[in-house]
């Protein structure tokens, strides 16, 4: 069993930044890929950005590309999300997820076994 926990979420104005943090404990996610999505009140889950299990490999959301950044420490057993410029519409309850089957990384729901209970990001305009 992995155990996922995000922080990092808050209020932020229209063109800042914030930092979410994942945190596992119960198994080390070092050999697996991470995932962050967002949830929006009232729309699906989406893709936001995935990693591979090395870091080497990174994926976006084309709406994220450039003002977000996924990066891993698996000294810490700890994935960030850096976002900047952030967007109203942007505002949205932000889960990390492991994949254990997948080295690689992937921008599908489906392929993710462990989720996190999430952290609140709200971009005020």
């Amino acid at each position: 069993q992995v155990q996922l926990v995000e922080s990092g979420g808050g209020l932020v104005q229209a063109g800042g930044s914030l930092r979410l943090s994942c945190a596992a404990s119960g198994r080390t996610v070092s050999w697996y890929a991470m995932g962050w999505f967002r949830q929006a009140s009232g729309k699906e889950r989406e893709f936001v950005a995935a990693i591979s299990w090395s870091g080497g490999r990174t994926y976006y959301a084309d709406s994220v590309k450039g003002r977000f950044t996924i990066s891993r420490d698996n000294a810490k057993n700890t994935v960030y999300l850096q976002m900047n410029s952030l967007k109203p519409e942007e505002t949205a309850v932000y889960y990390c997820a492991a994949d254990v089957d997948d080295y690689s990384g992937s921008a599908y729901a489906y392929s993710y076994d462990y989720w996190g209970q999430g952290t609140q990001v709200t971009v005020s305009s």
